[in-house]
């Protein structure tokens, strides 16, 4: 049966471990929940992990405080060992150490591994990881992209190839447009094209609220 652990690094309950709970898994603040928090910001069922497809979904619950991975806000997202959620005033490591070292040592960063020790000893000084690197998220998934959906219908295949079309050539077009300088290593981009870049990112933002909602 697949199972995950999970550790708290702040919250009410830091230090605790829930080690190889069985999946599906539910927490919140109600009794019932597989993970019951003590925390006032917790919604009563806040979001739920399980195994699809192989992957470790979290699909947050319609929470009133929302939920983040990595300090990026989600509202679905594939856990991977070494991710953090935050939820209210909690904060969760997810898998074992070494689980957490086995992944960290393939992408080479042993700084992030340090940086999870020091936050799961307990230890009050130390920082959360996604606050000593604002990029870490991306850190984690450095050698590891996302893979493609498996089993989609030929038309969600052309939806997704679309999506990914759209995105491509826009991003095409604005790098297109951007000027090195001959001297230093920065490129300029026109104030119109920037905003257009602004612009492009809100707009796959919203995309994935719409994904995560449903």
């Amino acid at each position: 049966m697949a199972s995950i652990t999970l550790r708290v690094l702040e919250g009410t309950d830091r230090g605790k471990v829930y080690d190889n709970l069985p999946l599906p898994v539910s927490i919140g603040r109600e009794e019932g929940n597989t993970i019951q928090l003590n925390d006032d910001r917790v919604s009563r069922y806040h979001l739920k992990i399980q195994m699809d497809h192989e992957n470790l979904v979290l699909t947050d619950l319609e929470s009133t405080n929302g939920t983040r991975v990595n300090g990026e806000d989600t509202h679905l997202k594939i856990l991977r060992f070494g991710d953090v959620i935050n939820l209210g005033r909690t904060s969760l490591l997810v898998g074992t150490r070494e689980q957490i070292s086995q992944r960290l040592a393939k992408l080479g960063r042993p700084d992030l591994e340090k940086q999870l020790a020091a936050a799961s000893s307990g230890e009050r000084s130390a920082k959360s990881p996604w606050q000593n690197d604002p990029n870490y998220s991306l850190s984690l998934l450095a050698d590891e992209p996302p893979q493609l959906p498996v089993r989609m219908s030929p038309g969600q295949s052309a939806q997704l190839s679309e999506l990914l079309d759209y995105l491509y050539m826009h991003l095409r077009r604005l790098i297109g447009e951007g000027t090195a300088k001959q001297r230093g290593d920065q490129v300029e981009l026109p104030q119109a094209q920037w905003q257009q870049l602004l612009d492009l990112q809100a707009r796959v933002a919203e995309l994935l609220r719409k994904i995560g909602r449903g």
